[in-house]
Formats: structure tokens, sequence, C-alpha cells
């Protein structure tokens, strides 16, 4: 076997445990991650998944990482196709729903950040640093409604962002206790309500 095809298949199979690890951990949280769960769950040795990841501690962020890719791939990246502005703006919020409606049984990304907002160490910075940059990514898309007429010109986009991201964190909260049918609409209806409220 050559080199390029070694590297390709170590690629592929460390894919695929984190690929099963994303799983798990959506259903159990990060912390609930372990070596030998995995390790049963793609059919390995634990020596053969930890030769993929130096630490537990290297495992959870690596997922971390395939949540911050998957949640940019599913809420951004399809809304950037829209034009700048609230158009963009709605479209973040619309995707974002289909998000939480989609990972019904558990947002990686909402769960790591009740996991490790009180603690130290290099999981809660990664955590911080992806929801700083999320909540940036929002300020930005704000700003550009501002600047093509969409929203007030004294609208604060800090505050804006705030909101959007409070009225998300009830429609997981709500979804989990009441239905995600039922949330789904009533955030929807809080979205429209927000935009409509910042307009010239």
């Amino acid at each position: 076997m050559n080199t390029s095809s070694h590297t390709g298949k170590r690629a592929a199979t460390r894919d695929v445990i984190l690929d099963s690890a994303y799983a798990l951990a959506c259903e159990g949280g990060l912390e609930a991650l372990s070596i030998g769960t995995l390790a049963s769950s793609v059919g390995m040795s634990k020596s053969g998944v930890f030769a993929h990841f130096g630490s537990r501690e290297d495992l959870q962020l690596a997922v971390l990482d395939v949540g911050k890719d998957r949640f940019i791939a599913d809420v951004l990246v399809p809304a950037l196709k829209q034009p700048r502005g609230l158009p963009r703006l709605r479209a973040i919020v619309a995707n974002w729903i289909a998000w939480v409606h989609r990972y019904q049984s558990g947002c990686l990304l909402l769960s790591a950040v009740s996991e490790y907002d009180g603690r130290e160490g290099a999981l809660r910075e990664a955590v911080l640093a992806q929801q700083a940059g999320w909540r940036d990514e929002l300020k930005k898309t704000i700003a550009q409604a501002v600047q093509e007429g969409h929203l007030r010109a004294d609208t604060d986009a800090a505050q804006l962002a705030f909101e959007v991201q409070a009225l998300m964190l009830a429609l997981h909260h709500d979804g989990g206790l009441f239905g995600h049918e039922e949330a789904g609409r009533h955030a929807a209806a809080a979205f429209e309500r927000l935009w409509r409220s910042g307009q010239p």
C-alpha cells in the first residue's frame, strides 16, 4: 500500500469514527463520550480508536469541530445565496429553525455550552470561540441589513443578535417539552414580529 492510499484510508476511518462520535454526543453530550463506548459503536478496538486521537479531550474537541462545520454548512452557507441584508438574515433563521427540528434528540453545540460554561480548559475555550464567532456572524449580517436600508439606522446589531439567539434558545427549550411543530410556529411568528419592529 502506498503512502497516499494509506493516508486516505486513515482519514476515511477517522471520519467514520467522528460520525459515530457526533451521533453519540448529540444524544448524551460530549462528556458522555468515551473511547470504549465509541470503539463498540464503530466495531473497533479501544487502541484502534485511540490511535486516531491523542486523548479523550482531543476526541471531544474534534467532535465539537464536526458539529460547528455541520451547523455552518446547514445554516449559514445556504443563506449566503440570498441577497445581503434582511433576506439573508431571514434565511439564516429559517435554516436554524430547520436545524433544531432535524436534531430533536439534542443539539451538540447547545449541550456543549451547558456542559462547559462553568469550567476552565480547552473545551470551554473552544465552545466560547465557536459561540462568539457565530454571534459575530449574526451581527455582521444585521449590520448589512442596516446598510441595505432593511433595518433602521439606529439598530443595535449586538442587541438584535442577542434577541435572535434568545428566541432560538426558547425554540430549543419548547421544542423538547411541547413538540417541535408547535414551537417552530411560535418561533417563526416571533421572528416576524422582531423583523417588523426593526424596519424603518
